[in-house]
């Protein structure tokens, strides 16, 4: 028997951009390392990119607003590389993950400025 997963049941739309759908990626407090629970959310991106091998994506890491601007903008970097390694750790090719970039409380996705 063969299963079948449309494209559209993974990803949604962001303007012109399509993106796959996952929660929030959690890391512990000022630290980059991949938790457990950004394991499970991970597991969603990997199962698209083994589904669809002609899937590029774009890795973007942000912080709230608690530290100096370039704390938060280091920090969202190397969370965002370390995301990039465990893909290809887990066997995603390096030329599908077009860029890994942080951009600290500089696009805050909320209200937290502070």
């Amino acid at each position: 028997m063969i299963y079948l997963t449309p494209f559209e049941s993974l990803v949604e739309k962001d303007g012109d951009i399509e993106k796959i759908k996952v929660d929030p990626i959690y890391f512990d407090y000022d630290k980059s390392d991949i938790t457990t629970r950004a394991e499970l959310e991970l597991e969603k991106v990997l199962f698209a990119m083994r589904e669809f091998p002609a899937i590029k994506i774009k890795i973007e890491s942000h912080t709230d607003s608690r530290g100096t601007d370039i704390f938060n903008l280091e920090l969202s970097d190397d969370r965002a590389k370390s995301t990039r390694m465990y893909l290809i750790a887990q066997g995603i090719d390096i030329d599908r993950i077009e860029s890994a970039n942080g951009y600290g409380e500089y696009r805050l996705k909320n209200d937290c400025a502070g």
